[in-house]
């Protein structure tokens, strides 16, 4: 396997595991807490990967931790649920599925990855696609819920293409990075989880378990990994591994829910699936331009070591 496949293979296992989320939130989490659950996953992770790192921002990499934070995290997550409540999440999917799209403009303005008609339309093949999983006949709109569903969608665009432009400063592990990042979007979404939801729910051991899988194992470690892959990845081609995430979602629905899974969802899978294989053939995108932000950055001995530990309401296409 080459380096690139072996990169591509372990930053996949991101979406894949975002695709258990919804699985995981009916069947172990209180239900119509959607923010709280947000904070839960963000927050905890967050600092835990503080305390396995020891590292903090230095000079610019407090703003640019804040700003990665609050487009990957804090404004993504409060976005994609409130798209969810005022969408069928079939049409909340099929929104958010246009990402590759946000992207591939992005990277163009910001990263000068020209766009190309096989980047433009493997991203519309696999909109389509994933609209054939998850979208159900007579769905309705809501220009509200639609309008949240882009902004969520364009948010975690914005992150991906802006991670990948500012990489990461010189010695510090991804680990770290990842860390900053969750902590950051997580203390967004504390005080709006408060303000609209209230205070927390009693949590019974069950839950418990579904908050810990999601914050150490669905959101800790999967961010690492989409994190680590976007430096090494193009951003179109990171992107196009979403699809992979409604692909997991129905398969888990099917297996363990019960839920249908007819000829067009099969079809809609293998069409989402071909176009996320065809966003990865290519040349291996050059190494993220992060030069002039590490030069004025002030780092001592012990923090150049960089040793890093290598280790979600019906909407499971959107989930992250």
């Amino acid at each position: 396997m080459s380096r690139k496949a072996a990169v591509t293979a372990l930053t996949a296992l991101a979406p894949i595991s975002w695709g258990s989320t919804y699985f995981v939130t009916t069947e172990f989490l209180p239900p119509d807490r959607p923010l709280f659950t947000g904070l839960m996953r963000a927050l905890p992770a967050g600092l835990a990967l503080l305390a396995l790192t020891r590292k903090l921002p230095q000079g610019a990499w407090w703003w640019k931790s804040a700003v990665l934070g609050a487009l990957n995290i804090g404004a993504f997550f409060p976005l994609l649920f409130l798209a969810a409540y005022r969408l069928p999440g079939g049409v909340a999917a099929v929104v958010g599925s246009v990402g590759p799209l946000f992207v591939v403009g992005l990277a163009a303005l910001f990263l000068g990855e020209k766009p190309t008609v096989k980047a433009l339309l493997t991203a519309v093949t696999a909109a389509f696609g994933v609209s054939l999983v998850v979208l159900k006949a007579g769905a309705a709109f809501d220009l509200i819920g639609v309008g949240a569903g882009l902004l969520s969608s364009l948010s975690m665009s914005a992150g991906i293409v802006f991670t990948k432009r500012w990489g990461r400063p010189e010695g510090v592990g991804a680990l770290a990075v990842t860390g900053w990042q969750l902590t950051a979007g997580g203390l967004v979404i504390l005080p709006i989880a408060f303000l609209v939801e209230g205070a927390p729910p009693a949590l019974t051991g069950t839950n418990l378990a579904g908050y810990a899988y999601l914050a150490f194992g669905n959101t800790a470690i999967s961010y690492f990994l989409w994190f680590r892959g976007i430096e090494r990845l193009s951003a179109s081609s990171a992107t196009l591994l979403g699809p992979l995430s409604p692909i997991t979602a129905a398969v888990i629905g099917w297996a363990a829910l019960g839920q249908a899974l007819g000829p067009v969802q099969v079809l809609g899978m293998v069409i989402a699936f071909g176009a996320t294989l065809a966003g990865q053939l290519g040349p291996r995108a050059p190494k993220a331009p992060e030069k002039a932000a590490v030069e004025t950055e002030p780092f001592s001995p012990a923090e150049g070591n960089g040793q890093e530990v290598s280790m979600d309401l019906e909407v499971p296409a959107v989930r992250r």
